[in-house]
C-alpha cells in the first residue's frame, strides 16, 4: 500500500507542470466568411482555410469590410497575429468537414483562441 501511494505521489507530481502549462481561452470569435474573404487583396483565390480566415480578419480590421454576422475580436486586430494564423490552426484543431465548408463554401464559423496571457498559440474552428 505505501508503495502504491509514493507511485501515484510520484504521477501527481509529473503532471504538475503539464497542468500549470496547459493553454488558456483567451479570445472567442464568430464570423461569417463571404465569397470576398475567399481572394486576397490582389484578387486571387485562397486555396486554404487558414488564408480565408486570415483575410475575413484583414477585411474585418485592416479594410473594414465587414459581414453582417462578424463579430469583433482584439486578438486578430494584430498584423503580426494574423500572420501566425496558418500556425496557429496546425496547433489547433477544425475537423476535414469543417476544412472542406471553409475552401468550398461561405459558412459561419466559430473561432475559439488559445494560450497563454496576449500570447496565442493554437486557434479552434468549427462551423456554426
Amino acid at each position: 500500500m505505501p508503495r502504491l501511494i509514493a507511485l501515484l505521489l510520484g504521477a501527481f507530481v509529473l503532471l504538475l507542470p503539464a497542468a500549470a502549462s496547459a493553454q488558456q481561452l483567451i479570445g472567442q470569435y464568430r464570423a461569417y466568411l463571404s465569397e470576398r474573404d475567399h481572394f486576397n487583396s490582389s484578387g486571387v483565390r485562397l486555396r486554404s482555410a487558414a488564408s480565408i480566415i486570415r483575410q475575413d480578419r484583414a477585411n474585418y480590421h485592416r479594410f473594414g469590410r465587414r459581414d453582417s454576422a462578424d463579430q469583433d475580436d482584439t486578438f486578430f486586430a494584430s498584423k503580426t497575429n494574423r500572420a501566425n494564423m496558418e500556425r496557429m490552426l496546425e496547433n489547433g484543431s477544425a475537423s476535414r468537414h469543417v476544412l472542406n465548408r471553409i475552401i468550398n463554401g461561405t459558412p459561419i464559423i466559430v473561432v475559439k483562441i488559445y494560450g497563454h496571457g496576449t500570447h496565442g498559440t493554437s486557434i479552434v474552428v468549427d462551423v456554426q
